[in-house]
């Protein structure tokens, strides 16, 4: 475990993510004289890192133990006894006159410089924190600036490699020409969520409970959810909609007959005149059927997701899921043959015991099936997953992310005829990369852009989703719904009236 210590309540989430993309092994707390520790043994044991702002300064001081030559018994417990009282280094920053985001940028450009000094690391992303570093280069081409000074910017101001720069430029670029026909002002987008599944998958920590369980509720959820649809539905009757999006869980563990009353739903309450994108995420082959897939061509959703995750075995078995690898291949060529031209399928990079080898042989695989996009995931190890608790019992050495599996996904992506048109990224990210879209033109995933720039309002309906309302000057309000089913099904008036207060001011 790794303690930071600091005496003011101050870019703790930037603070803490850089940490934890140094030392991505180690628990690292952030403490704050504001900070609320229930195990307030943590409060008292020592801090192997230390930050101190001052009037004109900030102070960040780094520990060590002493007797570097002294042998491995006598090591262990001289670093237990030194902790507190030698470190290892200090470094002193200097505040200048800056405007507030431009003194935060300079913190995190001296704490990163500090880290990789200490580590010998160099991260590809530099010092950025956020999920969303294609925003930087997009408003930096709304106001104008050349791509040079947009390079530029990314590599002095955030530390970013010259390779992340290019490849954020490229896709501010390209999701600015995908969004242009969209309706900003007067339009939305709307999002479902249907938080059931076949089973939960080791790493995943979204909203989903096993539809083994749930089965008996589908039908009381759906009653809650029509009651969501119906409030929208008047609420944005002038309103243009301009892509849906269905997700999860895995919607399509719901019935053929439920999903067909879902969907005979919404295409009854919204005019998708304008609609450009209606997506659904089929997602796991084992819960995609024929019967459902016709439901879902015959509503008009134009793409879907065939997600395997990876195209190895064994990998699917440890991380839960309970279909096999020609169970796959079934569901994608059974999607071709109902119409579908737009299929989407998801990897992941970095899952437990799976090495670069692993990697060009599931993008081989996913080769030969010809998708029209590809989802490029980093594993991203959350607390709420199973997953943390499989790396206690495992180690982090298991799972192997790095630039040959980036390099590789990238140039099977290029191969199969796609660019990359949008990216994110996610905390605790294997490897400290990111999550790429690839598409072939014409295929690209509207919504996903979407919920990325947020440049549209978009309302989310379902158990555990989060309403965002964007206003013309940029400011961004939000909403969210509880995410336990029964409590969203009890709760259903009180869902709405948050909804209410949120897009009717």
């Amino acid at each position: 475990m790794i303690i930071l210590k600091s005496n003011k309540a101050q870019f703790e989430y930037d603070i803490h993510a850089l940490v934890k993309a140094f030392y991505p092994e180690e628990d690292v707390r952030v403490l704050t004289p504001e900070s609320v520790i229930k195990d307030r043994t943590i409060r008292e044991k020592p801090a192997q890192m230390e930050l101190v702002f001052e009037e004109e300064t900030v102070r960040f001081r780094m520990m060590r133990s002493t007797e570097e030559t002294a042998g491995e018994e006598e090591k262990k417990e001289r670093t237990v006894l030194d902790m507190a009282s030698e470190w290892k280094q200090e470094y002193i920053w200097h505040v200048g006159p800056e405007g507030r985001l431009d003194y935060k940028n300079a913190f995190k450009r001296f704490f990163y410089t500090s880290l990789r000094e200490e580590t010998g690391i160099t991260l590809p992303w530099g010092n950025l924190t956020g999920i969303r570093p294609t925003k930087i280069p997009m408003a930096m081409l709304e106001e104008g600036k050349s791509e040079e000074e947009i390079l530029t910017f990314l590599e002095t101001e955030h530390l970013v490699s010259r390779k992340k720069a290019a490849l954020s430029l490229e896709i501010a670029g390209r999701e600015r020409r995908i969004l242009q026909p969209l309706h900003y002002e007067n339009g939305y987008s709307l999002y479902i969520g249907i938080p059931f599944c076949p089973t939960t998958c080791l790493y995943c920590s979204f909203t989903s409970f096993p539809i083994g369980v749930w089965k008996s509720k589908v039908s009381d959820y759906l009653d809650a959810l029509e009651k969501e649809i119906d409030f929208l539905a008047e609420t944005y009757r002038h309103k243009i909609l301009d892509t849906v999006y269905i997700g999860g869980g895995t919607p399509t563990s719901l019935s053929a007959e439920e999903l067909d009353r879902l969907l005979t739903k919404l295409k009854s309450s919204f005019d998708f005149t304008s609609v450009q994108e209606f997506t659904v995420e089929a997602g796991r082959a084992d819960s995609i059927t024929e019967k459902k897939l016709e439901v879902l061509f015959r509503h008009g959703v134009d793409r879907i997701s065939v997600n395997p995750q990876t195209m190895k075995q064994e990998t699917l078995r440890i991380i839960g899921r309970r279909h096999t690898v020609e169970q796959v291949e079934e569901a994608f060529f059974m999607a071709r043959r109902v119409g579908f031209e737009h299929i989407n399928m998801d990897i992941i990079l970095g899952l437990p015991g799976e090495n670069a080898e692993d990697v060009r042989k599931t993008i081989e695989a996913i080769r030969a099936l010809e998708p029209d996009s590809l989802t490029v995931h980093s594993l991203a190890v959350k607390r709420a997953s199973r997953l943390a608790e499989w790396i206690e019992e495992n180690g982090i050495a298991t799972l192997c992310n790095t630039e040959e599996t980036m390099r590789i996904a990238e140039e099977g992506a290029h191969g199969m005829g796609m660019v990359p048109y949008y990216l994110y990224r996610q905390k605790n990210m294997s490897g400290n990369f990111e999550n790429v879209g690839y598409a072939k033109e014409g295929k690209y995933g509207i919504y996903n852009i979407l919920i990325m720039e947020e440049k549209q309002s978009i309302v989310a309906l379902g158990a555990g989703t989060v309403t965002k309302r964007v206003y013309s000057d940029g400011l961004i309000k939000r909403c969210d719904t509880v995410k336990d089913v029964a409590g969203y099904i009890e709760r259903i008036e009180e869902m709405i009236e948050r909804k209410r207060v949120l897009l009717c001011d």
